[in-house]
Formats: C-alpha cells, sequence, structure tokens
C-alpha cells in the first residue's frame, strides 16, 4: 500500500480511538506510570501502526515536530507562570495572601470563600492560569493549614477559576469560541448562562455543604495563628506587594497579551522583591529558575512557601511537549478528521448534532490535549450540520466552551490539567471528582439538547 492510500476507515479510526483509551488506562492505572509515559506508550503504538500501513517516516516526523511547534505558547507562558510565582513568593506577593486568608476567612466557609473569590478574580482577568497562579496558591496553603482535604479545595479553586474563563468577555477561548461558530460574543455569554448558572448554583450547594461537613480540628486554628507568625518571619507583609498582581489584573483587563503581562509581573515583582524585601538581584534570578528557598523547620509551611521557578513547570511542560507531538501525529495520520466525518454521516436529530460536538471536543481533548484545538475542529467540522438542521449556531459555540475548555482541565496531559496539577500541587485524578463544576456544564448542555428534540417533536 502507496503512501497515499494509507488513510484509515472510521471503523478503523474508532478501533484506534479504543486502542490508544486502552493503553492509557493500562499505562495509568496497571503500570501506575506518570501520564508523560502512558502518552509516549500511545506515541510509540500509533508510529508503529503508521509505518505498518504505508505511511513514510519523513510524513510521520513531520507531524510530530508540527504538532511540537503548536505547542511553543503555551509551554512559553507556562514557563513564564512558573518563573512568577517564584516571583511573587520571593517578592511577598503570595505570602501576604496567605497571611490574609489564614487571618480573614472563616475556616467553615473557606471552600465557598475559594469558589466565588476564584469567581470574581477570572471573571476580571478572563483567565483561569492567572486566577489559580495568584489567589489559587494562598487558598491552597489556607486549606492546608485549616486542615481541610486538599482535593476538595483544589476542586472549589478550579471550578471558580474556570467560570470566569468560560463566562468572561475577556477569556480567550471565550471570544474563540464565539468566533469559530461565528456568533456575537455577547449573544454566545447569555446563551452559555443556561447551563452556567444551574451548574454554578449545584456547584456552591456542594462545596457549601461538604465545608460544613468536614471536621475542622480545633487546634487547627492555633496552628493558623503560628503558621502566620512563621510567615512573617521569613517575609515582610504588606500590601505594597499586592501592587505586581494588581498591574497583572490591570493589564488583563485592558487586554495587553498575556506573555508581555507576565513579563511586566515578573519585573514588577523583581522590584518588590528587591525594594521590600531586601534580596539582592542575583538571589531573585536564583529565584527565577529554581524557586524560593526559605529556612523552614516545619515541612507543612515548607511546602506552601517554596514553590515556583522555571524548573517547578519542567513536569508540565515535557508532558505537554509529548502530548502536542502526540496530536500532530494524529494529524498528519488523519485520525481525527476521520472519526468526526464518521460521526457527521451517524447524526440524525439535534440532540445527537449536540452531543456528537461535545463527544468530539471531549475526544480531541483526550488525544491532544489541547482546549483551542478542541474547539477548532469540532466547530469547522459541524458547523454546517447546524445549518442544514436549522439550529441556531450558538448552540455550537455553547458547546464547544462548555466540553472544550471545561473538559480540558480534567485531563491529567492537558495543557490545563497539568498547569493546575503542578501549580497547586495536587493530581489531577486527585481534583477531578471535586472540579463539580467542569462537568456540570456539558451535562446540562447535552441534556438541553435531547430536551430540545423533545420540543421541536411536541
Amino acid at each position: 500500500m502507496n503512501k497515499e492510500k494509507g488513510t484509515f476507515h472510521f471503523k478503523e479510526a474508532v478501533g484506534l480511538l479504543l486502542l490508544i483509551l486502552t493503553v492509557i488506562f493500562l499505562s495509568l492505572f496497571l503500570l501506575k506510570t506518570e501520564p508523560h509515559i502512558a502518552l509516549l506508550n500511545c506515541l510509540l503504538v500509533i508510529l508503529l501502526i503508521g509505518l505498518l500501513r504505508g505511511f513514510g517516516w519523513k510524513n510521520l516526523e513531520e507531524g510530530l515536530i508540527k504538532g511540537i511547534q503548536s505547542g511553543i505558547q503555551p509551554i512559553v507562558i507556562l514557563g513564564l507562570i512558573g518563573m512568577l510565582i517564584g516571583a511573587w513568593m520571593s517578592s511577598g506577593t503570595i505570602p501576604t495572601i496567605m497571611t490574609y486568608a489564614l487571618t480573614i476567612i472563616n475556616p467553615d466557609y473557606l471552600l465557598i470563600t475559594s469558589l466565588f473569590s476564584c469567581m470574581v478574580i477570572s471573571s476580571l482577568v478572563g483567565s483561569s492560569f492567572t486566577t489559580v497562579s495568584t489567589i489559587g496558591v494562598a487558598l491552597i496553603g489556607a486549606g492546608i493549614a485549616i486542615g481541610l482535604p486538599i482535593e476538595w479545595v483544589a476542586g472549589a479553586i478550579i471550578s471558580g477559576a474556570c467560570f470566569g474563563d468560560k463566562m468572561s468577555p475577556m477569556s480567550d477561548t471565550t471570544n474563540f469560541a464565539s468566533g469559530v461558530a461565528k456568533v456575537d460574543l455577547f449573544t454566545h455569554i447569555r446563551h452559555m448562562s443556561l447551563t452556567t448558572i444551574p451548574s454554578i448554583l449545584i456547584t456552591t450547594v456542594i462545596f457549601f455543604i461538604l465545608g460544613r461537613m468536614a471536621p475542622i480540628d480545633v487546634t487547627s486554628l492555633s496552628e493558623m495563628k503560628i503558621m502566620v507568625l512563621a510567615i512573617e518571619s521569613q517575609v515582610q507583609v504588606s500590601s505594597l506587594t499586592l501592587l505586581s498582581p494588581i498591574i497583572v489584573i490591570i493589564l488583563a483587563i485592558k487586554r495587553i497579551p498575556v506573555i508581555p503581562s507576565l513579563i511586566i509581573g515578573i519585573v514588577t515583582a523583581a522590584i518588590t522583591a528587591v525594594s521590600i524585601q531586601g534580596i539582592s538581584f542575583s538571589q531573585f534570578l536564583h529565584v527565577l529558575q529554581n524557586g524560593t528557598s526559605f529556612s523552614i523547620e516545619n515541612e507543612q509551611i515548607s511546602n506552601m512557601l517554596n514553590r515556583g521557578g522555571l524548573q517547578s513547570m519542567m513536569w508540565s511542560i515535557s508532558l505537554i511537549l509529548i502530548a502536542f507531538a502526540f496530536g500532530g501525529l494524529l494529524d498528519s495520520l488523519k485520525i481525527i478528521p476521520t472519526l468526526l466525518n464518521g460521526l457527521i454521516d451517524r447524526i440524525h436529530s439535534k440532540g445527537q448534532l449536540i452531543l456528537s460536538t461535545a463527544s468530539s471536543s471531549l475526544g480531541v481533548n483526550l488525544l491532544t490535549g489541547e482546549q483551542y484545538l478542541s474547539i477548532l475542529i469540532p466547530g469547522q467540522s459541524f458547523k454546517s450540520l447546524y445549518e442544514d438542521m436549522e439550529l441556531d449556531r450558538k448552540y455550537l459555540s455553547r458547546t464547544l466552551e462548555d466540553a472544550g475548555t471545561l473538559i480540558n482541565p480534567l485531563i491529567p496531559w492537558g495543557v490545563s490539567g497539568a498547569f493546575f496539577a503542578q501549580t497547586l500541587g495536587v493530581p489531577v485524578l486527585a481534583f477531578l471528582p471535586f472540579a463539580f463544576f467542569l462537568y456540570l456544564s456539558p451535562a446540562f448542555t447535552i441534556l438541553y439538547g435531547f430536551l430540545k428534540d423533545r420540543r421541536t417533536v411536541s
């Protein structure tokens, strides 16, 4: 079989998808490997199948390289965020927020406070990454101090952060989904409220109940005071240290691109670190590479404060490199388009159309780990079918956002999932069951699709 005739049919593509999921499952849960190795195993299996099927090595290699090239921007962003976290640690920004959180927040309502505060910040800046890497890190520290299950706190933080990433007109994914579907931005946001409002209300109720159920040890309240004193012994707690994140938030609101905004955040943190904390510029540069290294005997407080730096993101960056290379390989084999075209031929109702769109976004997320592709590829593939079935394209844009943007953090090798896990120190599989908002929204989207079918019939 020659190279041009090596393409796969729909049933073969489905078989390959099942094979990929099987390899991932066995690697993660049976062999207990890191997601990097699970994806590498998949990459090697698909690479071998591609060679046996008649694809030339040069064609496959170009796919791998093209995939990695498409991941350069998120890799740069992750590296900068790692440095920014270290910068904000050494400048006293995050320790100051931690101190305020430990002093002000009622332990019984930390989960609700985490959810709402992350909703507000992410709605202002339109970025779950910025939200998680600033107030999210501080809230995780507060949760550890109080003794709450860390996966609960992470679930609340991520749910709140992704709320703004989905609903804010400042969000790049919100603009991207409406743009791909060719829907007015604010029409898109209003339509998403039909799935977002019930999802966030249910999420709020669940976290309120969990917060009231959580066993708050009375001794943890005195430990919180000890932690505050320990933090204050290491850094100068001051509201002036909050200037850098405030500047970053203002830049985000003004729609300044994320990379220059992060660089400005690092530069302003350097000024704060040198002028307020009294560290040398050479020490600050060391922090950018390796993170902070406060001398603290208490292991719990040490884990809270000694974080960040470019090296701290290498786990996530290496995972994303493999994921994007794998996505490029699948693209060179035309497996994803084959799957989508096969789905399109089997759609006969509006409910099936919305379910297929959501499933496709989920599938692209699983195969590539990239939320933009999970919006772009299904959006382009299904758009004409929405028009043929006389279903307003706002249903397409909402489905792409619910099943594309929100599912990515639930995938260990997804760009968002890898970043959240590394930044908060909580594995994806640990916080996944508690990120309620992220899977309630897609569930409501699919439910509304089939309810629309019933209303159409009636």
